[in-house]
C-alpha cells in the first residue's frame, strides 16, 4: 500500500497523540507525587509480533524507550512459550523484574493486549515509578544491597487485571510486601486507566483510517526512521572514538567503576563496544541489559532529536562487549542504581566519545544523577507511616552555541522535581532553602549550567534517610578544553553535627529525629571550550548575578574583578580581543 505524505504524517501524529493522552491521564490520576507531579512515568504502543516500539509519549522518560520495548518483547516470547499466561480481552499484566527487560524494582510496568476483531493488534504498555516496593529500606534505594531481594518485591509477568477486574489475590500479595500499602491503589488504578484511555483513542484512530492503512503507516514510519538515522550518522567521519566515564562506587566497595567505550563508525552504522568496563559489582550499581541498550538509544536521541521515536531508529546501532561487565547484570545482582544513575554514565560516555566528531551537536556532560533521596518514617500528627521520594535536577553541559541550562532534569528523562509546597503538604518536612548551586557550572567558553542546592528538615516523628546518587567523586566532564562541573555533595546534620557519607552520595538507613537536616548540592554541568575564550561581559554578568564569586571568576576564567561595581580587568579584555 502506498501512502501519501500527508496521510502518513497525520497517522504519525495520531499515534503520538494516543501516547501523550495516556501520559497525561496517568499523571492526572496518580496518587504519588513522584508520578503526579514529577512525571516519572511513560506510555507507549508496541508491535504485537515482537514488541517493537511503535510510538511513545513525548512526555515520557526516554530511558524507558528501550526497556519497555525489551520488556514487551520478553512478555510476547513468554506467552508464546507458555511461561506466562495467555491473555484475554481486558487483561493487564504487571511486571517489574529487572532481568526481563526492566530497570529497577520501583519502575513497575503494565502491559495490555489491544484487540481488533478478536486478535491482538498491538500492545499498550506503561511504566510508573512506585515510591516503594518493599525491601531493606523505604523507597527501595538500598545503597548497600548485595542482592536484588534486598531491594524489594520482584514480580514476573502476571495478570493483575483479568478481563477488566483487579485480581484481589495478586494485589494482596503485592500490598503485603510493600510499605504504605493502602496508598498504592491510587497509582494502580491510574496506571490501568491510562491504558484504557489509550485503547479508546487507538480504536478511534483505526476506525477513522482503517486497520490496514494504519498498519502500513507504522511499517513505513519504521523504515523511514532507519533511513533518517543512517542519514544523520553519515555526518560522523568513519573511525573509532573512545571515552571513559566513571561511577563513584557501587555503595559497598568504595572504588570507582569504569565505563569504557569505543564507538566505531562504518557504512552500516555505529557500533558501541563496552569491552574493558568494570566487572559486575557487589552493590546496587549494576545495570541490566535492557537499561544498558536503552541508555545508548537515549544518548543518540539527545544527539539526533529529529529522528522519529520508534524501533527503526535503533536498527543502525549495535551494542557489544557488555557480557561479563557490570553493564549486563544477571540475577541476583542488585540493580537499584541502574536506571537512575548508571544509565546516565553510559550516556555521558557516548557524549564524550562523539563530541570530537560532532562538536556542534553534542554538549559537555550534564549533571548525570537523578539525586535519588528516599525518606521513610512515621508521622505522629497524621498517625500513619510515609515514604517520601525526592529526585532533583542539575546543570546541563555547555555546548557550541550557549551555556548549559541550570537545574535541568536528568539525562534519562524529563521528570521534574516535585514542588516544594506539595512535598511539605504530603510529608512532615520543611525545606529550609531551595536555590541554585552557585559556582557549580564547569568553566568554559560556554560554561556548564548550575546544579540545585536544597536543605530539608524533619519536623516531627522519626525517619530513615537513604541516598543512591552519583557524581560525588568525579564532576561531570568538560569537553574541548572546558572544565568539569562541581561534584554532588551530601551532608546530613544529626543533633547539630555534620555527617558526610563514606561513599559521598550513597548511604542508607541514616536515622533522623525532629530538627535533623539533609543538605544536598547537585552537580553543575561540564564546561565547553577553553574558559579563557569566554566573553568578558559574560563573566561579569555571572558575577553580578552571584553565580560565581569574583575570586572564582579570576581563578576559572582569568578575569580580575575589582571596584564597586566590579569591572573587567583591561589587560584581560585587551588580550582576549587581540
Amino acid at each position: 500500500m502506498t501512502l501519501d505524505p500527508i496521510t502518513l504524517s497525520v497517522i504519525q501524529a495520531g499515534l503520538q497523540q494516543v501516547c501523550d493522552e495516556m501520559d497525561l491521564s496517568f499523571s492526572r490520576a496518580a496518587f504519588s507525587p513522584v508520578i503526579a507531579e514529577a512525571n516519572d512515568r511513560s506510555d507507549g504502543i508496541y508491535a504485537a509480533e515482537d514488541g517493537a516500539l511503535i510510538a511513545q509519549g513525548a512526555g515520557g522518560l526516554p530511558v524507558f524507550v528501550g526497556t519497555m520495548q525489551y520488556s514487551t518483547a520478553t512478555l510476547v516470547s513468554m506467552i508464546a512459550s507458555g511461561k506466562a499466561a495467555k491473555p484475554q480481552p481486558g487483561d493487564i499484566y504487571i511486571v517489574n523484574d529487572p532481568y526481563l527487560g526492566g530497570t529497577h524494582l520501583m519502575d513497575v510496568r503494565f502491559a495490555k493486549p489491544f484487540y481488533r476483531d478478536g486478535e491482538i493488534w498491538c500492545w499498550l504498555s506503561n511504566t510508573g515509578h512506585w515510591p516503594d516496593t518493599g525491601g531493606a529500606v523505604p523507597g527501595g534505594f538500598s545503597a548497600s544491597a548485595t542482592s536484588v531481594e534486598q531491594e524489594g518485591l520482584r514480580l514476573p509477568p502476571v495478570r493483575l487485571f483479568k478481563q477488566g477486574e483487579l485480581d484481589a489475590e495478586i494485589y494482596a500479595i503485592i500490598t503485603s510486601n510493600i510499605r504504605v500499602a493502602d496508598q498504592r491503589i491510587g497509582d494502580v488504578k491510574a496506571q490501568a486507566a491510562a491504558l484504557l484511555v489509550g485503547e479508546e483513542r487507538l480504536n478511534e484512530l483505526l476506525d477513522r483510517y482503517g486497520d490496514e492503512t494504519v498498519r502500513a503507516a507504522i511499517a513505513e514510519l519504521r523504515s523511514r526512521a532507519t533511513i533518517q538515522m543512517r542519514a544523520f550518522l553519515s555526518e560522523i567521519p568513519e573511525g573509532t572514538y573512545e571515552a571513559t566515564a566513571w561511577v563513584d562506587s557501587d555503595g559497598v566497595v568504595n572504588e570507582p567503576l569504569a565505563i569504557r567505550l569505543a564507538v566505531s563508525k562504518t557504512e552500516d552504522g555505529l557500533t558501541f563496544d563496552f569491552t574493558g568496563s568494570s566487572a559486575p559489582c557487589a552493590g546496587p550499581m549494576n545495570s541490566v541489559r535492557a537499561t544498558t541498550l536503552s541508555s545508548v538509544y537515549l544518548a543518540m536521541r539527545h544527539i539526533f532529536p529529529e529522528v522519529p521515536m520508534n524501533a527503526g531508529a535503533f536498527a543502525p546501532l549495535t551494542i557489544t562487549g557488555i557480557e561479563g561487565t557490570f553493564l549486563d547484570a544477571q540475577y541476583p545482582r542488585p540493580v537499584s542504581g541502574c536506571a537512575a544513575e548508571v544509565s546516565q554514565r553510559i550516556a555521558e560516555a557516548v557524549f564524550a566519545a562523539l563530541v570530537p566528531a560532532l562538536p556542534d551537536r553534542i554538549t559537555a556532560a550534564p549533571a548525570g544523577t537523578s539525586g535519588n533521596f528516599a525518606l521513610g518514617g512515621h508521622d505522629p500528627a497524621r498517625g500513619r507511616d510515609f515514604v517520601m521520594y525526592q529526585l532533583s535536577g542539575g546543570g546541563y553541559g555547555g555546548n557550541a552555541d550557549h551555556d548549559g541550562l541550570a537545574n535541568g532534569c536528568s539525562t534519562i528523562g524529563i521528570s521534574k522535581a516535585p514542588p516544594v509546597e506539595i512535598m511539605e503538604q504530603a510529608f512532615p518536612v520543611l525545606y529550609r532553602h531551595y536555590a541554585l548551586h552557585e559556582g557549580s557550572g564547569g568553566a568554559g567558553e560556554h560554561r556548564g549550567g548550575f546544579g540545585l542546592d536544597y536543605e530539608l528538615e524533619l519536623r516531627r516523628g522519626s525517619a530513615r534517610a537513604s541516598f543512591v546518587m552519583d557524581h560525588g567523586r568525579f564532576g561531570p566532564q568538560g569537553v574541548l578544553g572546558g572544565r568539569d562541573g562541581t561534584p554532588n555533595q551530601v551532608t546530613v546534620w544529626q543533633s547539630g553535627q555534620p555527617h558526610t557519607p563514606e561513599h559521598l552520595s550513597k548511604e542508607q538507613d541514616i536515622p533522623l529525629a525532629p530538627g535533623d537536616r539533609v543538605h544536598v548540592r547537585t552537580p553543575g554541568g561540564g564546561g565547553y571550550g577553553d574558559p579563557m575564550k569566554r566573553a568578558p561581559e559574560a563573566v561579569l554578568e555571572d558575577v553580578r548575578l552571584e553565580r560565581y564569586t569574583p575570586e572564582q571568576a579570576e581563578a576559572l576564567f582569568g578575569v580580575a574583578l575589582t571596584g564597586t561595581p566590579p569591572r573587567i580587568d583591561p589587560d584581560r579584555t585587551a588580550a582576549l580581543r587581540g
